[in-house]
């Protein structure tokens, strides 16, 4: 038989005046015992307030911003079984909720009056059992935490992938069962814009962040569920004088590429020297022989050569991964990217077939595709296919680094500037012209000893030029 019942304000302690800051139900809602009713906060703690029975609501009593005190009525509801409709009642202390919950029921075994957050940080919380989230909550969380992955825009919200950031918790202005009912859906709430009461994380917040995640277009995320933070917003002038320059068209495009490689493929880096001594020697005098052909010699011209012989040798060096990543995809063709540094950004244009071309060949269709690279009148088929890149800094300086393979390439060589070295040879010291080698490759496929055996091979090719007619 239905009962009338009242709901008042539990045993808080000693607190008196307590603002309501959120209320979580509305006249007409069906509850059950245990639903959080409204949360309660004073100048250390916040707590949620439990219903005592299950009905149906049918007056509320208290709104937002009111001030209460134990024993104050919060709402009147119908229970559809008074017999035994009072229940002991218990918060979780969650990990990752900066506020202290704690309450008691206005019935029953007295509680633990509220504490200070100082106090809660030396008393150890007892575990509560917690019912399951909602099957319609699993079923939205898994979305939602794959709906975002590039960048957010300034002051944009995005899905977490997990609740262990206490520090961006902390952060966040929420009750416990909002961020209880955020976990549940995978929704970071330090990242949700509180609509309630100065800035407060209301549940209406985190559904409608729901709803704008999974309206995202499919596949927004790269297909990899890859989280970031936003970056920061920065006023710059407010420290100095500054100047704004647009990215030009070519960085932008290669900036977001490089980003999804750098952070969706596992690279690992294999460093050596090649001792160039001979080859360099040979090199001068082809540019001498050339010249009148105005057929510049360059070292890179050895270089790409080199990189298709000990691809040869290594044919999972020439290959790519499937869109699946179930298969490696051996390319029985041997096309080098070559990086050309231009005044709009990095370009990396392709020759082809180089397995059936001369170094001199090579070396005229570098000058030829670079030139038109700077100039821009390279076309995107001339920048597809490659199987292989090639990233040379020795025109500038530096020892090594760590070159970004170019996907759906596995691999790619830096190459430094060459210097000269004293080396241990024939029990005396010679001085031998090295160049530094740098080889990223996708750990996925490749392991580190077959690296290894790969830029040990290729500096054999560059210290004996013989081997390139091999």
């Amino acid at each position: 038989m239905a009962e009338i019942k009242q709901v008042v304000v539990p045993d808080i302690g000693d607190y008196k005046g307590v603002s309501i800051i959120e209320v979580m139900v509305k006249t007409g809602d069906t509850i059950k015992a245990e639903d959080s009713l409204v949360t309660l906060e004073t100048d250390k703690a916040a707590m949620d307030v439990p219903s005592p029975y299950a009905g149906v609501i049918k007056e509320m009593k208290v709104k937002v911003g009111d001030k209460v005190s134990q024993g104050s009525l919060i709402l009147i509801m119908e229970c559809a079984d008074s017999s035994d409709g009072t229940t002991s009642h218990s918060t979780k202390l969650s990990k990752d909720d900066s506020q202290v919950a704690g309450y008691a029921p206005s019935q029953g075994v007295a509680q633990p009056p509220l504490k200070s957050a100082d106090e809660s940080a030396h008393s150890k919380p007892q575990a509560v059992p917690v019912a399951a989230p909602a099957v319609a909550a699993k079923a939205v969380a898994a979305p939602v935490a794959a709906a975002t992955g590039s960048a957010p825009a300034p002051g944009a919200v995005q899905p977490v992938l997990n609740g262990s950031d206490v520090s961006l918790h902390s952060k966040a202005h929420a009750s416990p069962a909002i961020r209880r009912f955020a976990r549940e859906l995978g929704v970071q709430v330090a990242q949700v814009k509180g609509s309630g009461e100065k800035g407060r994380v209301t549940k209406d917040d985190v559904q409608l962040f729901v709803k704008a995640a999974l309206a995202q277009p499919r596949g927004a995320a790269g297909g990899n569920g890859l989280q970031v933070l936003a970056m920061p917003v920065v006023d710059f002038a407010k420290f100095g004088a500054i100047e704004t320059r647009p990215l030009s068209r070519i960085k932008k495009i290669s900036g977001a590429n490089l980003h999804r490689n750098w952070v969706t493929i596992p690279h690992i880096t294999q460093f050596d020297e090649a001792d160039i001594t001979e080859m360099d020697a040979f090199r001068k005098e082809l540019g001498v022989e050339y010249a009148k052909q105005n057929i510049k010699i360059t070292p890179l011209a050895f270089l790409v050569k080199a990189v298709v012989v000990a691809l040869q040798q290594f044919p999972e060096f020439n290959a790519s991964l499937d869109a699946g990543g179930e298969n490696l995809v051996l390319k029985k063709y041997f096309h080098i990217g070559v990086a050309v540094d231009t005044p709009d950004g990095l370009m990396v244009p392709v020759l082809r077939d180089v397995d059936k071309k001369g170094i001199a060949q090579i070396a005229k269709e570098l000058g030829e595709i670079s030139a038109r690279a700077r100039e821009k009148k390279i076309t995107a088929a001339e920048m597809q296919g490659g199987c292989f890149s090639i990233s040379s800094l020795g025109g500038i300086g530096g020892t090594a680094f760590t070159p970004i393979i170019n996907a759906p390439e596995l691999a790619i060589l830096g190459v430094s500037k060459a210097i000269i070295k004293p080396m241990h040879q024939d029990d005396t010291f010679v001085a031998r012209l090295m160049l530094p080698l740098s080889l990223s490759y996708d750990h996925r496929v490749i392991d580190g000893a077959a690296a290894a055996r790969f830029i040990v091979f290729l500096s054999q090719v560059l210290a004996d030029t013989r081997r390139l007619a091999l």
